[in-house]
């Protein structure tokens, strides 16, 4: 409910603005500037969610809150190993496009007799999905600089 007021909310101060939106090209993030001169910005990094999104595509999604920059993935198993399974939390820190301003939390599962059980998980999984993303979000800011000029 609440992210249904601040869309509203978004969307009528959009209609009332005068001078239109505007991207910042450090957030990626786009401020909608109103008749009495504010700005209000939305959501996270856009390079980091977007770029979130794509790395974690392959994965189903349990949630996405781009107004707190967290996306949960569901439990997801590959094919080729059925009796494992991972969960992926996502945490996007910051507003500017910083190697700090993301966070990764990996979950496995093993099932064994008993149904699933929580599996120790290699370190360097999240770090290695951390690289991944921000490597995408940089790609996707290059983009957007070469199309833009």
């Amino acid at each position: 409910m609440r992210i249904i007021t601040v869309a509203l909310c978004c969307l009528i101060l959009a209609g009332c603005g005068s001078s239109g939106d505007t991207t910042d090209a450090d957030t990626g993030a786009t401020a909608i500037s109103s008749d009495s001169g504010g700005r209000v910005t939305l959501g996270v990094n856009s390079y980091l969610w977007h770029a979130s999104l794509d790395t974690l595509s392959f994965m189903p999604l349990a949630s996405a809150d781009p107004f707190g920059g967290v996306i949960i993935t569901d439990w997801y198993s590959a094919p080729e190993n059925p009796n494992e399974r991972m969960k992926v939390t996502v945490y996007i820190l910051d507003r500017r496009l910083r190697a700090d301003g993301i966070r990764v939390a990996v979950f496995r599962q093993s099932r064994s007799g008993d149904g699933w059980v929580d599996a120790q998980v290699n370190p360097e999984t999240a770090t290695k999905l951390e690289d991944s993303i921000l490597t995408r979000a940089r790609e996707l800011r290059l983009a957007t600089e070469g199309a833009g000029g």
